[in-house]
Formats: structure tokens, sequence, C-alpha cells
């Protein structure tokens, strides 16, 4: 696709934090001839970026500015013409991302993002991914901390297992960094949407096809002790578990029968109750408008943490899978999730769909469906560890 248009790869919000560093990386990392372009609202504001770039990566292709706005149609359906992959970091996504989905799905680009928001994705499954389909554009959402490690783990950890038996995978994730303005908005305006939420998953639930003559659950959610992980696992319940079950409901790999769980995993009893504390009290402040205000006040859109804060962050997603009376153990690891290794995933989607040979996908896709192997490969050349544990 790449050849037919003007540019291999357009960049939506390269002027906000998480943008700005998917922009970085790609200055630094671009294959020798990369056609791209910066997009945003402001021309100033992308020049700026630009400058930054040549600084940064001297020997990096220059991109090209194009201006647009995420509420102006016309303008996102001159990038979507124009590139052969958009990747965007605009959000929050349920309340601007709809229109440049719909752009990219008419024009037949492929279209990448690292929304957590399970009310877009299931709203722009059901509004978009049949016409997707038709034009042959892959819809990948979930490109970065939010689902990458958690889909792309449990689909490393298959293969590790026997063909064509039941299978159950569970992944227990730990990390420690910040969160960004712009991540924190998109949280806040998830809760306050809750009910919109529960309607667009109702929603796809009827229209979505089930697999034919394959079945695939959710792990029954349980809070418990594990001495071989160290410490206490309770359900975790973010848009990563239903992102892995997609990907087994697409690929028979997963087997007739497949189960995934997805967890937190903590030393202390009293991390999880804690967290457990905040999320709850945020979910009942943000749907109320006045507490909503303060709450995003907190943290303004842009802000994110240090270059010093970022080098200290980590992560680490242990998996546990079972079939066929084998067991196996892996793990996904990387530094900072929620900026440095979620810019660098978000880049690579791009990149991967730009220029890897791939299997035949189109629509709403998971990164397992659509990118599979590739990008596993990609980030583990990019410093992503995808091992088996002894």
């Amino acid at each position: 696709m790449g050849a037919e248009r003007q540019l291999d790869l357009a960049l939506f919000g390269a002027t906000g934090f998480t943008g700005g560093l998917t922009a970085e990386y790609l200055a630094r990392n671009a294959p020798e001839g990369l056609r791209w372009a910066l997009v945003g609202r402001n021309r100033g504001k992308l020049e700026a970026v630009r400058a930054r770039l040549a600084q940064l990566a001297v020997e990096a292709p220059e991109p090209e500015l194009l201006e647009a706005d995420a509420a102006d149609r016309a303008s996102l359906d001159r990038v979507a013409a124009a590139a052969g992959v958009v990747v965007t970091t605009v959000g929050p996504y349920a309340l601007y991302g709809e229109p440049l989905v719909a752009a990219c799905a008419a024009a037949g680009t492929d279209y990448v993002d690292l929304t957590g928001e399970p009310e877009f994705v299931d709203r722009m499954w059901t509004l978009h991914h049949a016409e997707a389909e038709r034009t042959g554009a892959r819809i990948v959402h979930c490109c970065g901390f939010d689902s990458i490690p958690h889909d792309l783990g449990a689909y490393f950890t298959v293969q590790q297992l026997p063909e064509g038996v039941p299978l159950t995978v569970n992944g227990y994730v730990r990390m420690g960094g910040e969160f960004s303005g712009g991540t924190f908005h998109s949280a806040i305006n998830a809760f306050a949407r809750a009910r919109q939420t529960l309607g667009a998953a109702k929603e796809r639930r009827r229209a979505e096809p089930r697999p034919a003559g394959r079945e695939v659950h959710d792990a029954s959610p349980r809070l418990r002790r594990s001495a071989e992980l160290g410490g206490w696992t309770a359900p975790l319940p973010t848009i990563d578990g239903p992102i892995v079950r997609r990907s087994a409901a697409a690929l028979e790999r997963y087997g007739p029968n497949f189960t995934y769980g997805h967890n937190l995993s903590a030393k202390h009893l009293a991390t999880i109750a804690a967290l457990g504390a905040g999320v709850g009290t945020v979910a009942l402040l943000a749907p109320l408008p006045p507490t909503r205000k303060l709450l995003l006040k907190a943290k303004a859109p842009g802000e994110g943490p240090s270059e010093e804060t970022r080098a200290k962050s980590w992560f680490k997603v242990t998996f546990v899978g079972e079939g066929g009376d084998q067991r196996v153990v892996t793990r996904v690891s990387g530094g900072d999730p929620g900026y440095g290794e979620t810019s660098k995933m978000l880049a690579e989607s791009g990149l991967c769909l730009a220029f890897d040979e791939l299997p035949e996908s189109a629509g709403q896709v998971t990164t397992a469906q659509a990118m599979g192997d590739a990008l596993l490969a990609r980030l583990q050349r990019a410093g992503i560890s995808f091992e088996v544990l002894p």
C-alpha cells in the first residue's frame, strides 16, 4: 500500500507528550528513505518538533508537516489519502478519535493508536469494522503498553505449548512508573463514561460473530497468594484481557478451547488493596461533573514524567501457560511502560504495517492477528524481552 501513497507513515499528535516521544523514536530509528509526516493543528508547534528532531537525529529523513484537526473530517481525509499508515496519539479517543478511524477505514489506510479505552474500541468495531474490511484497512488499536506486552506475550506463550489441544494462559502484571496528563485525562473520561462503555460492549457482543467450532473463555477471577510469583495476585479488569481473547478467537493456533486470565501482581496485599481503593474512589467521583472537573485539573494534557523518572520505570508481565500435559512460564519485560516503551511499541507497530510481510487481515484487528511474528521480532530487536523462564 505504501508505494501507492505520498507517505509511508503519518504521525498525528507529535506536539503532545507521548506523540513527541514517538516522533523522536521514529527519527532515531527510521529506515532509510522513510517518507513520513508530522500531523497537527498548529504549524508553528509542528515546525518546533521537526527542528528538535533534526538536532536529535541529523541523518534521519526529514518529515513533512500536515495541518489537520481531529474534528475536521476533510483535513483527516486528506491525511488518510496521503499515507499508507496513520499513527495517532490524540486522545481521549472516545472524545476525539472517531473521525480519524472513519477516514482511514474509508481510504483503505492502516491505522494505529495507543488507546486503552474499551468504549472507543468497541464502538469503532461497530461503526467501522465492516468498511475497513471492504477497503482492506487494518484498524489496530491498543498498540502501547495497552495491550502489546499482554497480547504478544500471550501469543508468544501459546507458541511454546502443543497445538490442537485446550490451552489456559494467565498473565500477571507488575510495574513501576508514572502517568502523563493525557493518560490521566483518558482514564478519568473512561470512568465518567461507564454507562456508555457498557452499552458499546453490549452492542458489539450482539453483532460480532463467534469463532466457528472453537471456544474462548475468561478465567474465573480470584484473589490469591502465589509463592511462585512472590506475592499476591488479583484480577486486573483492563482492556488487555479482552484483546488477548480477541486474538485467540481470530487465530486457530490458540487451540479449540482457550482460556485467559489477566491479573495484577504485587508483593504485598496492602498494595493491591490501596490500588483498588484508589480506583474505586475515582470511579465514584469521575461521573459527577464538579468532582470530574477537579480531577482533570490535577494533571494537564501534555504533561509527563521527567526523563530521570522514566529511566527508573519498568514492567514485567509473567505468563503461565498450560495445555496437553505441558506447562510453561514466560515473561515480557522492559523499561518505562507508559512512555518510553509505549512510544517504541507504537512506532514499531506503524513501521511493521508499513514495511513488513504480514498475514492477510483487514478490519479491526489485534496486534497478534495483524502483525504477530513480525512485530514480535521488531520489539525483541528494539530491546523488549520475550523469554521462556526455566
